[in-house]
């Protein structure tokens, strides 16, 4: 194996199941960029495929949800299932560990930054410009990371530097996160298959 190479398999495919929400996620952190997703919210669907695509991420989310009542449920879930899959996919030995992008939409500018450090942590820094996008909830993106980070066992820094338009607001954050996600999964030639920490865990 070159020191290039990545491990066999950072795949993971889980499922959640509650009273609430049917979830399944399966992410290949070693592929192409490909996506197929159903949510039945299609703004989201939208936003999960600037993650694959600029995370090269594989990655399939289908999900059901009580979204009679509203997408909070459904969302939040799936932020959740998404963490609970990376943890499962990622060895974190060789790992990059740390990962940021800043990303520019037009007018709006968002930064993330993010530690695979084992201790979850959200800094969730965004104004939006108004509370909807078509009738998606803007507030439930909060509801996403913070689900995200439990599960992923991550600290990450979410930064809308500037915008007008909260659809630019919100996908410079998206991509951001995807770029931030790629380089912090990458593994490091120079690691020598070690752990990134003093601690000699992670």
């Amino acid at each position: 194996m070159s020191a290039l190479a990545t491990p066999i398999s950072r795949q993971a495919k889980v499922e959640r199941n509650t009273n609430e929400t049917q979830i399944t996620v399966i992410l290949n952190l070693d592929g192409e960029g490909q996506l197929d997703v159903e949510t039945g919210l299609p703004f989201l669907d939208h936003m999960l495929d600037q993650v694959a695509r600029h995370g090269l991420i594989d990655l399939t989310v289908k999900a059901t949800g009580d979204l009679d009542i509203d997408a909070h449920h459904t969302v939040e879930d799936i932020g959740i299932t998404l963490g609970q899959a990376l943890n499962q996919a990622l060895d974190k030995t060789g790992i990059r560990r740390y990962g940021h992008a800043y990303v520019p939409l037009d007018e709006a500018l968002s930064r993330v930054v993010l530690d695979f450090s084992g201790r979850p942590g959200l800094e969730f820094h965004v104004q939006f410009v108004k509370g909807l996008v078509g009738n998606f909830d803007v507030d439930l993106f909060r509801e996403f990371f913070q689900g995200f980070v439990n599960h992923a066992m991550v600290t990450i820094h979410i930064d809308n530097i500037r915008g007008k338009n909260a659809h630019h607001q919100i996908e410079t954050i998206f991509k951001a996160f995807g770029r931030a996600l790629r380089m912090a999964v990458e593994i490091d030639p120079r690691a020598s298959g070690h752990i990134p920490s003093t601690k000699g865990v992670l």
